[in-house]
């Protein structure tokens, strides 16, 4: 549907959570697209070109292009899909390019599932799939071939997008076999399943360090993203948004200063049958800078809402208050008996952990334009949950989704902040409004306050051990808004194991570890309050940014209540026992790599400074990651702490692209960092506090520290890296403060004022 794929991209030679497996029509989001009258006028007008998967095509010059069903915000995920399929397809990498799919419903495969993109989801979920799709197409190519020269199709060899038949010199590449019309195979499921795909020890391609496709357009400025998009006849506007989060509505608009700016065309008060906003109102005008201006001009008179009032403070009270009740949530995990196990233990720790409202605050801010063409509503953007998107911008028009073409663009950031769909609102009802395309750019200051950020939690830990300082019991309650509930999409949310209805697993993934405890329960608890004030969203790492928090926080607690090493006390839970073989063995390896990378335990280090460790499994245990980490700290009489090294090490199964994976586990170290130490933002009079980076301080770079990481690839199945690095860096320097100091700090952002008080103690 050439139409409606945008941004190819060229290859340059001298340039060198569980699988969501359900359809749309499961989750309520029915797309028609494919059925629009007239939608495909532009492809049936394209070149005849060969297509063995809805994931590629050959043309007539023998290119290779891959269509990247998922988003692509600078983790390079489209020339990883590229180069999945070049490995089985035999192509030249000079050959290759890439290309971003629209919300055309066939890119919802049944295998890969919906169009979104988060989790560190995106290789493990297509690297089968994307792999015989490649192998389909050298098999057609083959057979196409084999006819075209009179041989055995089984004597021919593929490599370098050319086809050759050693015994008779004869060779046809790709492009010739493209234009003779020889190439007609078509695989069922069936077929495709059994496919044999190349082993590693095959591999010419995965595992190489190929130039990112992406690159030289992201470098000359020739890529598009959503803020880059112009139409003719565009026009632009601003968002004015009210000083309560959500829940606000307005009493009246005066326009009347607005009319004086030039180019000012109308305000438009939104009416979001969606209720992804409320109390919003777009000023429309013909350029940006006056849109602001007529933005500024509009005077506008608020009743706040329910949530008026609301502070952090007021959220943490409610989190404690349900806590306490004994009926509250429902169960996650439900082994054995804790209570009991408590009764009879030698010892037993308890401990509250926290972690604070964040920002995702990508660098390109959000952004959309909407045009109507007749019936159709077309949305520019970048997003990275097109399935859902296009519903909630149809919703937004008042037209059925079938009637919403997206253009899918780069993304200058995502981080979860855009698998939501606020932006397209404003832009679709003041397209609607003014009867012209719409360009909708948020300030920084509505990015911030309007940010659907990652919730404020609670996590109330206990645990108790024997006589031989075994750890015999664990009950962990996490108490939170619930991001996942929000997107009302059923088919998302996790059965209880109390049979008490479903919870948001997204809220309390991490906290079903890999350590053998007997007795073990958590218990997920929505935090109605928070919920409604701060409708929350997934950030970078999701529920293991603050369960693993709590669990890498509480097992150093636990070893420091009975004597023990931390590293070797994880060890000893490491055992595999049970539902933990495999799992077990393969983070224990982790940790054994980064003690060894770091010389955790080796040498004597000055006073005042620690080494401290932490080791995860995120994302989901069912498509767990395994990733370490030893932090070295220096912490300093007033409770100022320097972060002097992260040593990460990380099992990746079958590894793509090693220098990607490498950036990803740095950049995922950082932003863990940042998380862990700078990022806070606080809700007063029902509303976020911070509006720029002034006020909200991620990570600088002069705050750095070493990083060294350690890749593990081991030939098992392709796991995630883009967050799982995230999770483990904060526990890890709680740890490490705690080995040099003697502060058990268990509330993050970690400040210099909490471990002095923790000192002092």
């Amino acid at each position: 549907m050439k139409e409606h794929v945008k941004n190819v991209v060229p290859a340059t030679t001298d340039l060198s959570r569980r699988s969501f497996l359900v359809g749309t029509a499961a989750i309520g989001l029915v797309l028609g697209y494919a059925g629009v009258p007239g939608i495909d006028a532009a492809a049936a007008a394209a070149p005849a070109n060969f297509e063995p998967s809805v994931w590629y095509a050959i043309s007539p010059d023998g290119l290779v292009t891959v269509t990247c069903g998922k988003a692509d915000m600078g983790q390079h995920v489209a020339s990883t899909m590229a180069q999945l399929v070049c490995e089985e397809l035999g192509a030249k990498w000079s050959d290759m390019r890439v290309s971003l799919a629209s919300n055309d419903p066939k890119f919802n495969d049944p295998v890969l599932g919906a169009q979104i993109t988060g989790g560190s989801w995106s290789t493990m979920m297509n690297f089968d799939a994307m792999s015989r799709a490649g192998a389909a197409g050298r098999m057609a190519l083959t057979e196409g071939a084999a006819a075209a020269m009179g041989v055995p199709a089984s004597e021919l060899v593929v490599r370098d997008s050319m086809i050759v038949h050693p015994k008779s010199k004869k060779q046809m590449s790709f492009a010739e076999i493209v234009k003779s019309g020889k190439a007609t195979k078509t695989f069922t499921p069936d077929e495709l399943k059994a496919i044999k795909l190349k082993t590693p020890d095959q591999y010419t391609m995965i595992g190489v360090s190929v130039p990112q496709l992406d690159i030289p357009s992201k470098t000359n400025g020739t890529a598009k993203y959503g803020i880059d998009v112009m139409l003719p006849g565009m026009a632009y506007g601003a968002v004015v948004t009210p000083p309560v989060r959500f829940g606000a509505t307005m009493k009246s608009v005066d326009d009347s200063a607005a009319k004086k700016v030039p180019g000012f065309i109308k305000a438009v008060t939104l009416d979001d049958k969606t209720g992804t906003t409320s109390g919003w109102v777009v000023a429309v005008a013909s350029t940006y800078a006056n849109a602001r201006k007529a933005a500024q001009a509009l005077k506008i008179a608020y009743d706040g809402g329910p949530n008026a009032k609301l502070s952090s403070q007021s959220l943490l009270d409610e989190a404690k208050r349900l806590q306490k009740l004994e009926d509250s949530g429902q169960f996650f995990v439900k082994d054995g008996d804790p209570v009991a196990a408590f009764g009879s233990a030698a010892k037993v720790v308890e401990a509250e952990y926290t972690t604070s409202i964040n920002i995702h605050a990508p660098l390109e801010p959000m952004n959309a334009t909407a045009e109507f063409k007749g019936d159709i509503l077309h949305i520019y953007s970048g997003n990275q949950f097109a399935t859902r998107s296009g519903a909630i911008a149809a919703g937004a028009a008042g037209i059925d989704p079938k009637f919403v073409v997206m253009h899918q663009h780069w993304l200058g950031g995502g981080f979860g902040r855009r698998l939501d769909a606020d932006m397209m609102i404003p832009a679709v009802q003041a397209a609607k409004a003014v009867g012209k395309p719409v360009k909708v750019i948020y300030s920084r200051e509505n990015d911030m306050t309007m940010d659907f950020s990652r919730p404020l939690t609670y996590q109330k830990v206990k645990a108790g051990v024997d006589g031989d300082g075994k750890l015999i019991a664990i009950s962990h309650d996490v108490v939170s808004a619930w991001p996942t509930a929000r997107w009302g999409i059923p088919d998302f949310l996790t059965p209880s194991v109390d049979k008490k209805g479903p919870l948001d697993s997204f809220t309390v993934n991490g906290a079903d570890f890999f350590y053998t405890v007997p007795n073990h329960y958590v218990r997920a608890i929505k935090n109605e309050l928070a919920h409604n004030a701060t409708p929350s969203g997934q950030l970078r790492s999701v529920a293991p940014g603050w369960t693993f928090w709590a669990v890498e926080s509480m097992i150093d607690e636990i070893a420091a209540a009975t004597g023990k090493d931390p590293a070797q006390f994880r060890i000893s839970l490491l055992d595999g026992a049970g539902k933990n073989d495999g799992g077990a063995q393969r983070l224990r390896n982790t940790l054994l790599a980064a003690m060894g990378l770091s010389g955790y335990g080796t040498r004597q280090l000055p006073t005042g400074e620690g080494m401290g460790v932490a080791c995860v499994s995120s994302q989901e245990r069912a498509s767990a990651s395994w990733t370490a980490c030893v932090a070295h700290v220096a912490v300093a009489p007033s409770g100022a702490v320097t972060v002097k090294k992260l040593t990460v090490a990380t099992d990746v199964g079958t590894q793509v692209h090693p220098d990607n994976i490498r950036a990803q586990v740095e950049g995922a170290a950082l932003w863990g960092l940042s998380l862990a130490m700078y990022e806070k933002a606080t809700l007063k009079d029902g509303g976020i506090e911070q509006t720029n980076f002034d006020s909200y301080t991620p990570l600088r770079m002069s705050q750095t520290p070493e990083i060294a990481v350690a890749v593990i690839a081991n030939g098992e199945k392709a796991t995630g890296v883009g967050e799982p690095a995230v999770t483990v860096v904060a526990p890890a320097i709680g740890n490490a403060i705690f080995k040099a100091s003697g502060a058990r700090v268990r509330a993050l952002p970690i400040t210099a004022e909490a471990v002095k008080a923790s000192m002092k103690a």
